[in-house]
């Protein structure tokens, strides 16, 4: 009985020749999918702007899916995180905009709020303002 198991196995696993859907570490694929949602609320009473952006390849409904892939592809992930509560920021107001991120990216989930409320997030704005919608007026305001 213990080599009818044995070879109960063996055939469940396959061979290279056998059609088999198991994958071997380097035919894994190494990228994994964005798929974002972007919301950007200039803070001036017109409606919060939505955006889609999914990468490879780049498109969704964003402005500008190209630039804001490759700077995806750069961005330091941290600007996804929070700022920490006891985290000292410079308390000056960049503007009244808001705005929200949220879906997969490289395959881990994103859900990260943006404002302008003060040095730290103004920083963390800029770092993502090709995210954001680079050239609108959401990632330059006035």
């Amino acid at each position: 009985m213990v080599s009818v198991v044995g070879i109960l196995v063996l055939s469940a696993c396959g061979d290279a020749d056998s059609g088999s859907a198991v994958t071997s570490p380097e035919e894994t694929p190494t990228s994994s999918p964005t798929s974002l949602t972007i919301f950007v609320d200039l803070g001036d009473g017109a409606p919060a702007q939505e955006w889609t952006l999914t990468c490879d390849p780049p498109g969704g409904s964003h402005p500008q899916p190209e630039a804001a892939c490759a700077a995806l592809a750069d961005i330091d992930p941290t600007v996804f995180d929070p700022v920490p509560p006891n985290q000292a920021c410079t308390q000056i107001f960049g503007g009244p905009e808001t705005a929200t991120v949220s879906g997969t990216w490289n395959g881990d989930a994103v859900d990260a709020a943006f404002a302008r409320n003060n040095g730290c997030e103004i920083a963390r704005w800029e770092a993502a303002v090709e995210v954001l919608g680079a050239g609108t007026a959401a990632a330059s305001p006035t």
